[in-house]
């Protein structure tokens, strides 16, 4: 397919095209391009052929991937065969890179996204974020954190945060921005180096070959990747000196987890908000976002104008979005969706879960297992 650049496009009359977004609803969710409409191309083929048949044959298709190289391979579509079709060059976040050029662009983003922390979403954002902190003791005297970012809103919205809380000087400890790259495409590792340049966030890049590790794994690659790239980061934290390394996850990951553990993995457990290493000795991992809602992070993004990745690796035309903890965008998507259902009816149900893992009544449990040894209420039956 003939592909068209950001520039040519721009030139084009509005009236005379329509955009069109082909990637999966895990990836729109994190933005798309003004005035697109998404038909995603692994719907079935029928489906795709209706909408397609629904915009006006005198208009101009450009289709647009996340990096510009599924959109290119479209041709053997049916639907497509007689019309006037496009692909954009560089797709998605070739239009998300073209807003970061100039430096007087960067140095006011960097401005209004840590004035918008102190003051617009002081209570949304860093409230919760300072309160987890307190609440279960993250940041200690003398601790050198390594902030994992891995190029999504939850990372550098995090870095963003423990720059400021370090401004008020109630605690003395240290930060370094990490920044990992298994194998990023160029525009995936190009977009994390222009976001942290634009807010101000002095990465520390370290490459690692994660994903030519796991390109030939067809079972659970996201999870052998997010258990490697965990890893790794404890050992190049360590290596510079940090005694902790402080991951993204929010609270709306706390209580999908919890839900997706007793749906799909038969187990009621929930994600801690911080954990000692077991292969690392004297390593910790800290979730300070654990309090922070994601839709104040999406209205955070949103209002600062900023473009985040969600999965930068280079399976990301056909693997989309992986989550940190290796489960698949699919399941997690589903949680979301069907949590999101649950609110209709009961507003705190958000809440509710995420409180239940606070209050566990060991009495009503029939079994449980601590420090890896099961047990069971038959154990202690008979003692009541």
């Amino acid at each position: 397919m003939e592909e068209i650049t950001l520039e040519e496009l721009y030139k084009m009359p509005k009236d005379t095209y329509s955009l069109i977004d082909i990637r999966d609803e895990g990836l729109i969710l994190y933005g798309m391009m003004p005035g697109a409409v998404n038909i995603c191309f692994d719907d079935p083929e029928d489906v795709i052929n209706k909408k397609i048949e629904a915009i006006p044959k005198d208009k101009k298709l450009v289709l647009y991937c996340e990096i510009g190289r599924r959109s290119r391979e479209l041709e053997d579509y049916s639907c497509l065969s007689d019309r006037d079709c496009y692909s954009l060059k560089d797709g998605y976040i070739g239009y998300i890179r073209s807003g970061l050029t100039k430096e007087t662009d960067l140095e006011e983003k960097k401005k209004k996204a840590e004035e918008s922390i102190r003051k617009r979403f002081h209570k949304k954002l860093f409230s919760p974020f300072a309160r987890a902190c307190k609440n279960y003791q993250l940041i200690n005297e003398g601790d050198h954190i390594a902030v994992c970012i891995s190029g999504g809103k939850d990372s550098m919205l995090m870095a963003k945060l423990f720059q400021e809380i370090q401004k008020h000087k109630k605690v003395n400890f240290e930060l370094t921005f990490l920044v990992m790259d298994p194998g990023y495409n160029k525009e995936n590792r190009a977009l994390i180096e222009s976001n942290a340049k634009a807010l101000g966030i002095p990465i520390t890049i370290f490459e690692s070959d994660i994903f030519d590790a796991v390109d030939t794994i067809e079972k659970s690659p996201c999870y052998l990747c997010a258990r490697m790239r965990r890893g790794y980061l404890y050992s190049k934290a360590k290596e510079l000196g940090c005694n902790k390394i402080a991951l993204g996850h929010h609270f709306d990951d706390v209580i999908e987890t919890i839900l997706m553990g007793m749906l799909y993995g038969a187990q009621v457990q929930t994600m801690m908000p911080k954990l000692h290493s077991t292969n690392f000795e004297g390593m910790e991992l800290i979730r300070p976002l654990y309090l922070v809602r994601e839709s104040d992070i999406c209205a955070w993004r949103d209002y600062n104008e900023l473009h985040f990745l969600q999965c930068a690796c280079h399976f990301t035309e056909t693997c989309t979005t992986c989550h940190e903890d290796g489960t698949t965008s699919s399941k997690r998507l589903e949680t979301k969706k069907l949590i999101a259902e649950l609110k209709k009816e009961n507003p705190f149900v958000e809440a509710n879960i995420f409180r239940s893992m606070e209050n566990v009544n060991l009495d009503t449990v029939i079994g449980y297992k601590q420090k890896g040894k099961r047990h069971n209420f038959l154990d202690t039956y008979e003692d009541i």
